[in-house]
């Protein structure tokens, strides 16, 4: 997880804003700060976690700040398995694994992926973007069930 203080990563993403001709709106700014504070959330933890402070803020206004937010490349989601998309700011890179049979999730540095795509961009000359995504299979406490 980044470790620079919240206000210079507010900061930062602020600025990112105004460089792509957009300002900073109050709505804008809780869902990038309910971002920062949850790491990961689907909309609805969004909205609750923004409801905390504004509860007139409803899960359509969230829905759309996300996608605004991710069109203009400041956060991404990602799909941990069935429902809600999970989103988090875009500088948060790294892979999911996720237990297909407890549903547990673990993070590991996206590094894990370098040599998966070196292999596609050769072989295939596909461009991974292996920041910020989910694999499925069997956590090591499952796996030890089974055996």
């Amino acid at each position: 997880m980044e470790t620079r203080p919240l206000e210079d990563r507010r900061a930062q993403l602020k600025e990112t804003l105004h460089e792509r001709g957009m300002r900073m709106t109050p709505q804008r700014q809780l869902v990038l700060d309910a971002l920062l504070e949850l790491a990961h959330a689907t909309p609805e933890q969004v909205c609750r976690q923004v409801q905390r402070t504004t509860p007139t803020v409803n899960v359509t206004t969230i829905y759309r700040t996300l996608e605004l937010l991710e069109g203009l490349g400041l956060v991404r989601h990602t799909h941990l398995g069935h429902g809600a998309p999970t989103y988090s700011v875009f500088e948060h890179q790294h892979v999911h694994l996720v237990c297909h049979r407890c549903g547990r999730v673990d993070e590991t540095p996206r590094a894990v992926m370098d040599e998966l795509c070196g292999t596609l961009r050769a072989q295939h000359g596909f461009v991974l973007d292996a920041s910020h995504l989910a694999l499925s299979g069997t956590c090591q406490s499952c796996s030890q069930e089974n055996q």
